[in-house]
């Protein structure tokens, strides 16, 4: 009987012991939990493509950014293909993202995704391009028809009235390649001959293809206004195919300050390039996106400054 009472006394102990670490584990876990003031989320970034050195840079930055935050980023590629992107938006917001982070193909096109996303309570936030037929939570880009206007500017001081000119447009129906277009002719309208104006989809080849057919036509061109640099440097090729001279004997400007853009207009070749700071507008859009998901106050609007890189602003730098 004795021995009975002592391995019931025995059982009876080492039950206690293991309720008590069983509690202390739980709690151990709601005291962690509680102590940690950030929420964890999940963002998507649908981006237009990643096909281009502006647009990469832009996705890196959110990267890197998110890689530093510790938070969840998935990027997918629209590869240039509006319905394609509103399939990527539907399929983000299936995959049950907090934010939406968009840098949009088509500005109008992409709208009616972006509202389903509203719909279901998705913080937006637009890049580089605004949104039409949404209205997103933030917008994080340039004021593309001030740059562009800038441009033109800048031109007026070195071509004479009446100067013959042609100028290479964006995506049609991107919010960039209208506001530069707008922002090129608020400029230089009245002001050069504008003989030709057409777009190259921020392509460089089709930059290239664009200008040698523009150059036949108007042999007496004198500079070329491209609004991305994939198009003046498609347009740069296109000068020397033609057996004349890019910097001397036709100016060309671009917009990006991608590295191959940089290198021409250290070379000579290309005027100058309009840097945009496209790993800041990923950070940022990261960084906007946070701050969402963890109910800190963030901008509607975030600016992005401009610079006219020509030589003498390289050498400066």
């Amino acid at each position: 009987m004795k021995k009975l009472f002592k391995l019931l006394f025995v059982i009876s102990l080492i039950a206690s012991v293991l309720v008590g670490c069983s509690t202390g584990s739980e709690g151990n876990k709601n005291e962690s939990s509680g102590g940690d003031s950030k929420t964890t989320g999940k963002i998507g970034f649908s981006i237009s493509t990643l096909n281009n050195p502006f647009f990469v840079s832009m996705a890196d930055g959110a990267k890197a950014k998110a890689k530093e935050l510790g938070i969840e980023l998935k990027i997918v590629d629209a590869g240039n293909d509006t319905a394609k992107q509103s399939t990527d938006i539907e399929d983000l917001i299936t995959s049950g993202v907090d934010v939406l982070i968009v840098n949009p193909e088509d500005s109008a096109a992409v709208g009616p995704a972006i509202q389903s996303a509203i719909d279901k309570g998705i913080k937006v936030i637009a890049v580089d391009r605004t949104v039409e037929g949404a209205t997103v939570d933030t917008y994080i880009g340039t004021d593309n028809v001030k740059a562009g206007e800038a441009v033109g500017e800048e031109l007026l001081t070195i071509l004479e009235e009446g100067t013959d000119i042609a100028i290479l447009e964006g995506v049609p129906g991107a919010s960039s390649a209208i506001d530069r277009h707008q922002g090129f002719l608020n400029s230089l309208k009245g002001n050069v001959n504008i003989v030709a104006s057409q777009t190259a989809n921020y392509d460089r080849a089709e930059g290239m293809t664009v200008t040698e057919n523009i150059l036949q036509a108007n042999p007496n061109i004198k500079a070329i206004v491209a609004a991305n640099d994939e198009m003046a440097l498609g347009a740069i090729e296109a000068i020397i195919s033609s057996n004349k001279k890019p910097g001397e004997d036709i100016i060309v400007t671009g917009f990006d300050a991608g590295e191959d853009a940089i290198n021409s207009v250290k070379k000579g070749t290309m005027l100058f390039t309009v840097e945009q700071q496209t790993v800041k507008m990923g950070e940022l859009a990261v960084e906007n996106a946070l701050k969402m998901i963890n109910g800190e106050e963030y901008e509607s609007e975030v600016p992005i400054d401009v610079t006219l890189l020509d030589i003498k602003a390289l050498e400066n730098q």
